[in-house]
């Protein structure tokens, strides 16, 4: 039986980290290249880094930051933000990525997708789908550039339209738990898991171990998390954490 992936998500704004409640007024919490290393000590499944502003501000990734992470960085790495060319990815693999995660561009152009995994293969191609309820319908829908266009799909739909494009992986993220460290959205990590064949990664939200094990009960793949692994809970102060091991059973 394959182990249970627990991904720390740590979010890039400029050159530093940040966190973000509800995907709003993002946080430096510190230095990228310090918080590999410490994660590099404690031998963590995965991690993922995602630029917030890349997109939104219609800016390439940062291939000189990338590349000092991927240098540092011992264990499989999954960057996101600012994709939006088949050049862009191969540069990223070529760097020492091993995921590349795409979000706002499987919107505005999907035949992207579609392109991406025929050259490098499904496994290596992840699609991030940010979603929230709607302020006045209180309807899930999917958002894109960081939360701010609404494409009017729903998640389930939208997983579906990613798993036929060709996607090897889906991280569904609710903004609305995003930083709150009240727990993920467990409806919606369920229903989107059971809508598709693919792994679905659960993000957004959790603030325990219990609360991954809640996300993995109801059909997650692999757990991920930001606040979680970076801030001590009661206060918020910065301290970099990942647990030694997890009984899922």
């Amino acid at each position: 039986m394959l182990r249970t992936r627990v991904i720390p998500c740590l979010l890039l704004k400029d050159n530093g980290l940040v966190k973000t409640i509800k995907f709003k007024n993002p946080t430096y919490i510190g230095d990228p290249i310090n918080a590999i290393k410490i994660f590099n000590d404690k031998e963590v499944d995965e991690l993922v880094f995602l630029d917030i502003t890349a997109s939104k501000e219609k800016k390439g990734p940062n291939f000189k930051l990338i590349s000092e992470i991927t240098t540092e960085c011992f264990m499989p790495l999954g960057y996101g933000g600012g994709i939006s060319t088949i050049e862009q990815i191969e540069k990223l693999f070529n760097l020492g990525v091993e995921k590349v995660i795409l979000n706002s561009i499987t919107h505005s152009y999907p035949e992207l997708i579609k392109k991406a995994t025929d050259i490098f293969g499904s496994q290596s191609i992840v699609a991030s789908i940010d979603v929230k309820k709607h302020w006045l319908t209180k309807k899930q829908a999917v958002y894109t550039l960081s939360g701010e266009n609404n494409t009017n799909y729903s998640p389930i739909d939208y997983a579906k339209k990613m798993e036929d494009a060709g996607v090897g992986e889906i991280i569904i993220n609710s903004i609305d738990q995003d930083g709150t460290m009240s727990g993920y959205d467990l409806k919606l990590i369920e229903s989107v898991a059971k809508s598709v064949k693919i792994p679905v990664v659960a993000l957004g939200g959790a603030g325990s171990i219990n609360d991954l094990r809640l996300a993995k009960k109801i059909g997650a793949s692999a757990l991920a998390a930001g606040s979680l692994f970076v801030f001590q809970k009661a206060h918020r102060a910065v301290l970099i954490t990942y647990p030694e091991q997890i009984d899922f059973d």
